[in-house]
């Protein structure tokens, strides 16, 4: 978490495209109290692991006068419809306002650089604290109730929200996860030496022999600028497979026209079970594993039960379904665990 010296900066104003749970907010209206501003995008994995902390942030200092301003900045161009941002703060109860921010005008206003990124404004409006990314969820509530008391609170706070995961604990030291895979001829890189053929249609062949964090794509993919698309026909199957490391696997993902789609998942040559199905996992009368693509959004995968090394492969039986980006989640060194 940084620190910024008081008085130094000036909190940037919020103009942004749309308000949703409030009227348009200005940061002068807000002076007297403690902002708290969180950049995210609905479909970032890090910015849906950081929500629980400012739902329950919200719900305990709400009434000793803490804000809370969520900026959504999309990622990609289905981020920048109000009315998907709209369902997705439904679906994970967020009570506070929300401005969208399509274009990155507050995004550059702020300098932010990463999803998320969450700011800490006093309540003279200038900025104290920052910090990007997940973590450090103890220090910055410790932020919270600093600026709170120099706002003039002078009662009992509660006590600190304990970590949600292992690995969010002020101690914990995490494996390294495989990066995040971005797809799309403009920033991302497949495993197929054919690479993205931009704006067409390419017929991939997986030969088996692969890297470790990156995809390889099977069957006919059309490749656009943030996403690719599978293209085969009736009777034809179409894969992505990637080897990672990660305790959780996300995948965000759409379908073309709006009509339901079913992608199929296996790790290590096996269909998903109870114990390592991620949330979105569904299961046929077969017991396959499948995923029911239905909106853009981010799908849980896989929740494997410890943290370790695998092959998923994710297979298409219909055409239309878009992948835009993977993304890998750490999970705690359990021999570092034990020794604290």
């Amino acid at each position: 978490m940084i620190a910024f010296e008081r008085g130094n900066i000036r909190a940037p104003e919020l103009f942004g495209d749309y308000w949703l749970n409030s009227e348009p907010l200005m940061m002068r209206e807000l002076r007297g109290g403690v902002v708290l501003i969180e950049f995210w995008d609905y479909s970032n994995t890090g910015s849906a692991r950081t929500s629980p902390y400012l739902r329950e942030w919200y719900s305990r200092y709400r009434d000793f006068d803490l804000r809370i301003v969520g900026v959504h900045t999309p990622q990609f161009k289905f981020g920048r419809n109000p009315d998907n941002v709209e369902a997705a703060i439904r679906k994970a109860h967020i009570e506070y306002p929300v401005v969208t921010d399509n274009d990155g005008v507050i995004w550059t206003a702020y300098s932010s650089r990463i999803w998320p990124t969450r700011y800490l404004v006093d309540r003279d409006g200038f900025l104290r604290y920052s910090h990007q990314g997940e973590g450090a969820y103890e220090q910055f509530e410790r932020g919270i109730q600093t600026l709170l008391i120099e706002a003039g609170y002078r009662g009992v706070f509660p006590d600190l929200v304990l970590p949600i995961r292992e690995a969010d604990a002020p101690w914990a030291i995490c494996h390294r996860a495989t990066p995040e895979i971005q797809l799309g001829y403009l920033r991302g890189i497949l495993g197929n030496p054919e690479g993205h053929g931009p704006e067409s249609t390419v017929l991939y062949h997986d030969q088996g022999f692969r890297l470790p964090g990156r995809l390889y794509l099977d069957g006919k993919w059309f490749s656009e600028r943030e996403r690719i698309r599978y293209e085969g026909e009736a009777g034809e199957t179409g894969s992505a497979t990637v080897l990672y490391d990660a305790l959780e696997v996300d995948s965000v993902m759409n379908v073309d026209g709006g009509i339901p789609a079913k992608v199929f998942a296996t790790q290590d040559k096996q269909s998903l079970t109870k114990e390592n199905a991620g949330l979105d996992i569904l299961f046929d009368e077969g017991g396959e594993s499948y995923l029911l693509v239905d909106s853009p959004r981010r799908f849980n995968v896989v929740v494997n039960r410890d943290f370790g090394s695998h092959e998923l492969e994710l297979s298409l039986r219909a055409p239309g379904v878009e992948v835009f980006a993977m993304s890998f989640v750490t999970g705690v060194i359990p021999e570092l665990v034990s020794a604290n």
